[in-house]
């Protein structure tokens, strides 16, 4: 079943050496071999490398913050730099690492190989929205060093226009990391439409495919309106030209409008990815052939064209019209349908599966758990009267972090667990990480659960001081972060460490259909040595365990189904 090719030119020419078996990692050797390749496997390793460094920075600063808030009054942070702290980190995590983390890192390295290609379409736009994200992160920091950012990662006029931080250096940051977002996206579009193999039909595509297109549609049509708002706000404190800045007769609630008409989408930039990869664990460790394959595809296209329509309701205390605002309540709840249908779904794909509580399902359990509370709450904030008492409060960010944490992180830690023997040829100590899994879902519900409780109780947001009565929250709160803070170095250290004590990986150790799962682990540096058969992707009766080649392998009694 397996795609194994031979590279002659590795064995040094010398007769009756053994041929090295062809793989990405080897192919070429080198520094150079990598800062210039044009592989899409290599690029999605260092989008990976980079994506969890960022990830890091952003966590150190993250309990920097729970630590100052441990007890009530000043500990170590002036409010000042309270502001620089959760401003940095909320820019860092959410344009460095949730962002481009599913899509840019797991999407390059698995979407040609899921498609049977060799590579993307524009290999070298490819490496270049690569190096794009590292310009933009150097911005991102250089902001850190010369002055700080104290105005909220979302940039809210008219403070940016008048603080005296780094905004434009912070600004022109996001507006390079706007046009990776976009190469990305553009190159992922033209990928699926022209090289799919012959019998990849729109609906013989993993369901990650689906959510990877749909993403792509939002970041290519979404993403520019980021970047001429951020240029309009860099021109108004360049040279005072008079729109957001209301001494100047500009408007700053016309910045967020701009704005969330960008961020909203961008929220399902960051969770339609995850739930691409939650499709592929919930079939293949449950056995069974995903339920509603139609049905899922679609609530993909359908979030990510609803997700334009909603913008308004992040700004329900901004004075809108009542028309207006019911427009955008009732529109938000709409949104509700389609990912109401991929849970359901899921479910149903479980019900009299073949379950099995390998670490990639443990993460995919969370998600839905998780997922289904930030989509619940929600559902507060989408309406009028509740929004208004609970804007600004920790019932947002327990929200946000519910469904962007729990949900993002999440799917992006099942999604590295699953192709992590495709990517590296390593097996990770199975018991070891269904632990760390564990272990991060409990840090998350015990850092983010009691912040409902505050938000619901009146504690607003970005504060860097509170009331005595809100202390035991604030210290579970703490403690809570701390835990997930260890689950998840233990998470990534038990796979790291695989490297050197993981067992060989087959082909397939999971079971599943989808094509890239029939090419050898790692993967050769072409992917395929021919195009692969295509066939159902989750027809994973197709598949069959084998005792000698500690994997799946394929079925030679497997009768294609009619009815899928």
């Amino acid at each position: 079943m397996a795609t194994i090719v031979e590279n002659p030119s590795l064995t040094g020419g010398s007769p009756g050496a053994e041929p090295v078996v062809d793989n990405y990692l080897t192919f070429t050797r080198g520094w150079k071999s990598w800062a210039f390749t044009l592989d899409h496997k290599r690029i999605g390793v260092m989008y990976l490398c980079a994506t969890l460094g960022a990830f890091f920075v952003g966590g150190i600063m993250a309990l920097i913050l729970r630590s100052e808030l441990f007890f009530p009054g000043k500990q170590f942070l002036s409010p000042d730099m309270y502001n620089h702290m959760f401003t940095l980190h909320g820019a860092v995590m959410t344009f460095l690492f949730i962002i481009p983390g599913i899509p840019a890192a797991q999407g390059n390295f698995v979407l040609p190989i899921m498609l049977g290609a060799k590579d993307v379409a524009f290999p070298r736009m490819n490496l270049g929205s690569f190096y794009l994200w590292v310009f933009g992160a150097i911005y991102l920091v250089a902001a850190i060093i010369f002055g700080g950012l104290d105005t909220g990662w979302t940039f809210y006029t008219p403070y940016s226009t008048t603080t005296n931080t780094s905004v434009i250096l912070a600004t022109t940051g996001v507006f390079i990391l706007g046009f990776s977002s976009i190469f990305t996206g553009l190159n992922f579009i033209v990928t699926i439409h022209t090289m799919r193999p012959p019998g990849m039909t729109w609906f013989r595509m993993p369901l990650f495919l689906w959510a990877t297109y749909a993403t792509a549609i939002i970041q290519v049509l979404a993403t520019p309106v980021l970047g001429i708002t951020l240029l309009l706000l860099i021109a108004e404190r360049a040279v005072g030209i008079g729109i957001f800045q209301p001494e100047l007769g500009g408007d700053p609630v016309l910045f967020q409008h701009f704005f969330w008409f960008y961020s909203h989408p961008a929220v399902y930039i960051m969770i339609l990815p995850a739930m691409g990869v939650i499709s592929e664990l919930i079939s293949t460790f449950s056995r069974k052939h995903i339920f509603g394959y139609r049905f899922v595809a679609y609530s993909s296209i359908a979030i990510a064209l609803l997700g334009f329509l909603v913008w308004g309701h992040h700004m329900f205390t901004s004075g809108q019209s009542a028309v207006s605002a019911t427009m955008f309540s009732f529109l938000t709840f709409s949104v509700s349908i389609p990912s109401a249908i991929k849970v359901f779904n899921w479910l149903a794909t479980m019900y009299k599966g073949s379950i099995s509580f390998a670490t990639p399902m443990v993460y995919a359990l969370s998600f839905i758990f998780l997922f289904s509370i930030g989509g619940l709450t929600g559902l507060f904030l989408g309406a009028l009267s509740v929004d208004i008492h609970l804007h600004d409060t920790y019932f947002v960010v327990a929200h946000f972090h519910y469904v962007m944490m729990g949900g993002t992180l999440i799917a992006f830690l099942g999604g590295l667990t699953y192709w992590w023997p495709k990517m590296t040829g390593r097996m990770y100590d199975e018991f070891s990480s269904q632990m760390a899994a564990i272990g991060v879902f409990i840090g998350f519900n015990l850092t983010f659960f009691p912040q409902f409780v505050m938000g619901a109780r009146g504690m607003p947001r970005r504060y860097a001081d509170y009331l005595p009565e809100y202390e035991f929250y604030h210290q579970l709160s703490t403690i809570g972060a701390f835990v997930l803070g260890v689950a998840l170095v233990a998470a990534v250290g038990i796979l790291v460490r695989s490297l050197w004590t993981g067992a060989k990986a087959p082909p397939n150790p999971w079971g599943s259909a989808t094509l890239e799962w029939q090419c050898s682990s790692p993967p050769p540096h072409d992917n395929f040595a021919t195009t692969p058969e295509v066939g159902d992707p989750y027809a994973v009766e197709s598949v069959k365990w084998s005792d000698s080649e500690r994997g799946y392998v394929k079925n030679p009694s497997y009768v294609p189904s009619k009815d899928h």
